[in-house]
């Protein structure tokens, strides 16, 4: 699979260096007094210094449950999903949904949980027991 590339706003790169680098642990890359590229996962994700542009996104609702409906996030393996809830969960993040599974019983059951930058840009980190569910109907 090749690595996408996703550029989003932040309202402060200090912040979002804090975020993305030392709380997600992503890899810094190239960076700026404008913009940071970080390794999300082998994906390259920019924070761009555009605070006018940082704003919360509005909710939809996924199985009687409200998301962002901008977010953007990864997929991970089980035990690195657990382990990455439970070192948010320690470090006091704040999470918009708590770590759980959700379709249960359903195509697509998954783990997931959703978390906001600080610049209020929606993350969602999933993972599936079959990853074979990922695009069950």
């Amino acid at each position: 699979m090749r690595p996408f590339h996703l550029a989003f706003p932040v309202h402060d790169l200090a912040a979002a260096r804090r975020f993305y680098g030392d709380l997600l642990g992503c890899p810094e890359g190239r960076s700026s007094e404008h913009w940071i590229d970080f390794d999300f996962h082998g994906h390259q994700i920019v924070a761009h210094l555009s605070p006018a542009d940082c704003a919360a996104a509005a909710s939809g609702q996924v199985d009687g449950e409200p998301v962002p409906v901008r977010h953007f996030g990864i997929v991970l393996a089980m035990d690195d999903w657990r382990a990455l809830a439970d070192r948010l969960g320690q470090a006091g993040a704040r999470f918009l949904m708590e770590p759980q599974v959700r379709f249960v019983g359903e195509p697509g059951e998954q783990a997931t949980f959703f978390i906001t930058d600080p610049s209020g840009n929606a993350l969602e980190f999933k993972a599936f027991a079959d990853l074979g569910q990922l695009f069950a109907h």
